[in-house]
């Protein structure tokens, strides 16, 4: 039997996930044309939005395959998007943890730990990439 993640960890990837769920319930308020986060990429494409900006106080920076959101604290949550789904990889679980109030950098192996014990919330989309179960996810993430 394995020895549960130590909390630290666990509190991390908690966090991150009801940081997200926030964001995203918050933008799709100020944003109207916003659906769901992941139209942020498509809208910042299109220029119905800049890439970089301010709503509902989050400053928000649309990259690549997906969208960096920073809150008044100055918490960042980072994702991708893959399937109409926000996709996340150890990294930004780290950087969101050491991006806290009082920062937490649990070391990786950990992380994974306390992934692997809320498999009934969270789902490997790809090697190294999660989603929060339920929600749409490409069964591949571009690396």
């Amino acid at each position: 039997m394995t020895a549960p993640p130590p909390p630290t960890a666990r509190a991390v990837v908690l966090g991150f996930v009801h940081a997200l769920d926030a964001a995203s319930a918050t933008l799709r308020e100020a944003l109207p044309q916003l659906e769901q986060l992941a139209d942020m990429l498509g809208l910042a494409r299109s220029k119905q939005i800049s890439r970089r900006g301010h709503a509902g106080g989050y400053e928000y920076l649309v990259h690549g395959f997906g969208c960096r959101l920073t809150d008044a604290d100055g918490i960042t949550v980072d994702v991708d998007f893959a399937g109409g789904a926000e996709v996340f990889d150890l990294w930004r679980l780290r950087h969101y943890g050491q991006s806290l109030p009082a920062p937490l950098d649990p070391p990786q192996e950990e992380l994974l730990a306390a992934i692997s014990g809320l498999n009934d919330l969270l789902t490997e989309v790809s090697p190294g990439w999660f989603a929060v179960s339920g929600r749409q996810a490409a069964t591949a993430v571009r690396d």
